[in-house]
């Protein structure tokens, strides 16, 4: 019998548990989503999402035990995400999971929510070799979210280097304000595609690209700000209320609308791709990872597999958002290394990674 991880992942606004035997195997993934809850806002509010996610996490541990069909006597390791994240949101998947394995009498782990994006890939290889050994060590790891973009060199299991980091917004913040500038909705990222799909984007000129010549930080402040006085000067932000009605009106405005949309997201793609290709040459990658709910965007995943000469190991957009199972194939490995947690561990809101 394998070992049989439950996973429990509360940093942000997705209550969500998984079980994954020895590492890869995924046997129940249930995330409970806030994003209804949020969208009237814009954005995450940290004290509803937490109170969310105690209300969340009882059904979603059930379900995801009766999907896996696994009893909870039958769970060998309990871990939880305990940074980096929001306090609140923290603090319940963590007292939860310490709950858990105090009543349950087995080992805690406490994961690292970037390495968990990271990890999310060796559960997407299905029975093709792990990714120590196909393509191997080193991988250039690009973990993008709506709180971090990271390039971070993994030299092996728990051996990190963070390479480049944002200077101010995270591709998923910027996506996220990108959206409200245009009118759309929340979370940003999908809106954006869904706007610019189909949609060349080249009605007016290239929005700038940051590329920070001598390092592989990022920066998406200047071109989100340049987006804002684009969406300015056509009369979009602020948006009269008064101005809709007509049909034509309607069809300039989401004509408008989708070609910034589609000029925008190249702009934050083709940092993202160019970087990511730079790190994976200079430190000599054997392949390329990619993490976090940014990488679920269509337009990110075609333009880095076309242009990579490297193997690219990107998840299914289910497993790039925030999910328990990431966390319990990341613990998996954890514990393989003799990591243990005891029952005083706390969060850390600004856990780094490498």
């Amino acid at each position: 019998m394998g070992l049989k991880i439950l996973g429990i992942e509360t940093s942000c606004d997705e209550t969500a548990v998984g079980v994954v035997e020895d590492g890869r195997q995924l046997l129940s993934n249930i995330v409970s989503s806030q994003v209804q809850l949020h969208a009237p806002y814009g954005g995450v509010v940290p004290e509803v999402a937490s109170r969310q996610h105690i209300r969340d996490m009882a059904p979603a541990l059930e379900k995801a035990l009766s999907d896996s069909q696994v009893d909870l006597d039958d769970v060998d390791v309990v871990a939880a995400t305990y940074g980096p994240g929001l306090a609140g949101s923290l603090l319940t998947g963590l007292n939860t999971a310490k709950a858990l394995a105090l009543s349950l009498g087995k080992p805690l782990v406490g994961v690292n929510h970037l390495e968990g994006h990271i990890y999310a890939s060796w559960l997407a290889r299905g029975s093709e070799e792990p990714p120590e050994d196909s393509p191997g060590f080193p991988l250039a790891c690009l973990v993008a979210s709506g709180g971090h973009t990271d390039l971070i060199l993994m030299e092996g299991h728990g051996q990190y280097r963070l390479v480049g980091r944002t200077r101010d917004d995270a591709a998923g913040e910027a996506f996220d304000k990108a959206a409200r500038i245009l009118g759309l909705g929340f979370p940003g990222g999908p809106e954006i595609q869904k706007a610019s799909d189909g949609v060349a984007g080249d009605e007016f000129p290239p929005l700038p690209r940051a590329w920070m010549r001598d390092t592989l930080d990022f920066s998406f402040s200047g071109v989100k700000t340049a987006l804002l006085h684009l969406a300015q000067a056509q009369g979009l932000y602020p948006r009269d209320p008064e101005s809709a009605g007509s049909k034509d009106v309607e069809e300039k405005v989401n004509r408008l609308v989708g070609e910034m949309a589609a000029n925008f997201q190249a702009s934050v793609v083709e940092v993202m791709v160019v970087k990511t290709l730079e790190m994976a040459k200079r430190y000599n990658a054997r392949g390329i990872v990619l993490g976090g709910g940014v990488t679920a965007n269509a337009r990110l995943r075609a333009d880095i597999t076309g242009a990579a000469s490297l193997p690219v190991l990107i998840p299914p957009p289910v497993l790039c958002t925030d999910n328990g199972a990431m966390i319990a194939a990341c613990a998996y490995f954890q514990y393989s290394r003799g990591e243990e947690f005891g029952l005083d561990l706390d969060i850390d809101p600004a856990l780094p990674l490498g």
